[in-house]
């Protein structure tokens, strides 16, 4: 008589008191058994659920075994970050995680963070009108965090991966042309800070690299300035530090035009005359453009009450202080500069950058090598 085949219950699940719980026997990161339970609605999530368990388990047990929530992440991922990124940089991602990111998913734990949920962040985001720029920022230092948690065995992959997100809109980029620009440079003369305008139009330099230079980064016998910081704000602390360009190509040297120097020691000798007459309140940062009292200014403001009056005084278009470096662009391309040139003026990290920033200036420049090549192969002979 054949003995009766003992039938093997399935190892996943539990049932007590008509409950069904997911089970999972499995050795941790210290070589002891150990056991996984929880309550769930049916056989098949059991299954599901311990499946899950167990790819989990093979990503590391230390991922497995986490328990900690998204902020504690978060604070330990930025600790490590603080010593290898730009401070401005830095200060943009706290800033970030603390706005959009934190409040929604901070308090879940880290081995419970799905897609599901980051998307859920992405689509609140979009939904209260912050523009795609924000939105794909918040989004590329989470996927950044997170593939750091990948690499310290936290977790096994990461949440924030292939997912929906709004299309990025490149802002129309507008620049002022040559008419303009003499016109603006005419107007900068009637302006307290119109100097500070008119290096911005002729450098392309960055606000926060005009803002945070010194009279020691103007060599006036070579007729040149070196851009050694920047100067940024912490808005929502009304603080504001130095701190290293943004890129290591960003540290350059531009030459001035002769007149510009000259207007410059003039205005050197002005300062130094206003400061004896405020010294009490005086902060010596030694800025080539300061306040009243010697510290940075507020872009904020310095655009509200000056730029924009300018503007309007000179019957130019309303642009932003940032396009003086795009006009400064756009002009000497335009006006057959190399594109290499014009990438060194700007700090661009390569002519890439460069020559996709500003395509729209190309198609002038090819129709001008069309003609130089014309005239050179004699081609209407």
């Amino acid at each position: 008589m054949k003995e009766k085949r003992k039938s093997k219950r399935p190892t996943y699940y539990v049932e007590r008191d008509g409950k069904i719980f997911a089970r999972l026997c499995y050795t941790d990161s210290n070589g002891k058994r150990q056991q996984k339970w929880k309550l769930v609605e049916t056989k098949t999530k059991a299954k599901e659920l311990v499946d899950e368990w167990r790819q989990q388990i093979k990503g590391g047990t230390e991922s497995f075994e986490h328990k900690g929530t998204v902020d504690e992440f978060l604070d330990r991922w930025l600790e490590t970050e603080k010593t290898r990124i730009a401070e401005g940089h830095y200060e943009g991602c706290v800033g970030l995680l603390r706005l959009y990111v934190r409040p929604v998913l901070g308090s879940k734990k880290l081995s419970d963070l799905k897609p599901l949920h980051v998307q859920g962040m992405i689509n609140g985001m979009v939904a209260r009108g912050l523009s795609p720029r924000t939105v794909r920022y918040a989004h590329s230092i989470l996927f950044r965090a997170l593939k750091r948690a990948i690499r310290w065995r936290m977790i096994v992959s990461n949440p924030a991966d292939d997912l929906e997100l709004p299309k990025q809109v490149r802002r129309e980029m507008q620049a002022l042309t040559p008419e303009e620009a003499k016109a603006f440079l005419l107007g900068c003369k009637q302006d307290k800070y119109g100097l500070m305008f008119a290096l911005a139009l002729i450098t392309g330099m960055r606000p926060e690299e005009y803002m945070g230079l010194q009279w020691s980064d103007i060599d006036f016998q070579r007729q040149a300035l070196s851009i050694q910081r920047v100067v940024v704000w912490k808005r929502w602390k009304s603080e504001w530090y130095f701190c290293e360009p943004k890129t290591p190509r960003s540290r350059r040297t531009i030459p001035l035009p002769s007149g510009l120097v000259s207007k410059l020691l003039e205005w050197q000798e002005h300062q130094e005359e206003w400061s004896g007459k405020v010294k009490e309140k005086w902060q010596n940062y030694n800025l080539v453009f300061p306040s009243d009292i010697g510290t940075p200014l507020s872009p904020r403001n310095l655009q509200r009450r000056h730029f924009k009056p300018l503007l309007v005084k000179a019957g130019l278009p309303d642009i932003r202080l940032y396009d003086l470096r795009h006009s400064c662009a756009t002009l000497l391309l335009a006006a057959g500069e190399n594109p290499k040139v014009v990438s060194e003026r700007l700090g661009h990290a390569s002519i890439v950058l460069t020559l996709d920033t500003y395509s729209h200036v190309l198609p002038t420049m090819q129709k001008s090598a069309t003609d130089r090549l014309e005239s050179i192969l004699e081609l209407n002979n």
